[in-house]
């Protein structure tokens, strides 16, 4: 009998007031959210784990393809980026950063510009994150570029009604180069750049800068295969233009820059490549009396975008 008493203590009865508990009970927690939200579950530790390295990934390519992001570090690359407009996404304070007037011009520019996050991070952190690098404190994260697809810069000319100005740049590895060019197709009425996905400058925080924000205005398309792109160019009816030391005829001789035309720019010590110049349907010089040997590629790519903008007018 002790023993069955002891099995009817264990046993708990309906207790005073417990019906709404047991509503609540029946009612549930609503729906279970998803393993990657669901703390201490392996797909959430896998997601974290994805976005810590988010600034070390390459991006999923698009149509026309994305860049991988990028960090500008130091106080002072940090406050001319942000000056300069090139976009961000967050800036990095390292704790209890020593608060000169660099970073608090920082604070503010983002303060003023809006739309971006601002996150403290443990020196450690921001150690690991630029592998090193003396980031005095300020890290900047750009985003991915979104390059355009060759043809989007010919729709985007037979939209406005004009005919397709293009600058495609074969070996000019330097980002302010190219950045150079962005500047002065914006400014001469063009209608884009190609770029080369392999060998070439892409659209960086540094190229970004010095396009002065015409960056922002213009696209910048990216070729698997910059022969191939011309090629496509000339059977859609565009003239393909090279520029060369020892082109057979002066930029100011020729006829082609008034209609739809592709101007290529080689690299300053290598000029263009053997395949591309003999795409080119006309391959041009720049007269220079001076004597210089070459011109870089943002100032020859000015000239003739000059040439062709002032026929056009």
């Amino acid at each position: 009998m002790a023993a069955n008493n002891r099995r009817m203590s264990g046993k708990k009865g309906a207790q005073v007031g417990s019906g709404g508990q047991r509503r609540k009970g029946l009612e549930g927690k609503g729906p279970t959210p998803p393993a990657e939200m669901r703390k201490g579950h392996k797909k959430n530790r896998v997601a974290n784990a994805k976005a810590k390295q988010a600034v070390r990934r390459p991006a999923p390519r698009g149509r026309g393809g994305k860049s991988s992001s990028e960090l500008v570090v130091g106080r002072n690359p940090v406050v001319e980026a942000l000056r300069e407009g090139v976009p961000a996404s967050t800036l990095y304070v390292q704790q209890f950063i020593d608060n000169d007037e660099r970073v608090r011009e920082a604070l503010q520019l983002v303060a003023d510009r809006g739309g971006m996050n601002l996150m403290e991070a443990p020196r450690p952190e921001l150690d690991r994150m630029t592998n090193g690098l003396n980031h005095q404190g300020l890290v900047l994260q750009v985003p991915p570029y979104e390059y355009a697809h060759p043809e989007d810069l010919t729709a985007a000319a037979y939209d406005e009604g004009a005919d397709p100005l293009i600058v495609a740049l074969d070996g000019v590895t330097d980002p302010r180069n190219l950045g150079a060019v962005v500047r002065s197709v914006s400014a001469f009425g063009g209608h884009g750049v190609v770029v080369p996905e392999r060998r070439s400058a892409g659209m960086t925080a540094g190229a970004w800068k010095t396009s002065a924000g015409a960056a922002a205005r213009t696209p910048v398309a990216r070729a698997t295969n910059l022969t191939r792109v011309l090629e496509a160019y000339k059977k859609a009816g565009i003239t393909v233009v090279g520029l060369a030391a020892d082109g057979e005829a002066e930029v100011g001789e020729l006829a082609a820059l008034d209609g739809p035309v592709v101007i290529v720019v080689g690299s300053e010590g290598k000029g263009l490549s053997r395949l591309v110049g003999e795409t080119c349907d006309h391959r041009v010089r720049i007269p220079m009396p001076g004597g210089a040997e070459s011109l870089n590629a943002g100032v020859a790519a000015g000239i003739v975008l000059y040439e062709a903008a002032r026929r056009r007018a």
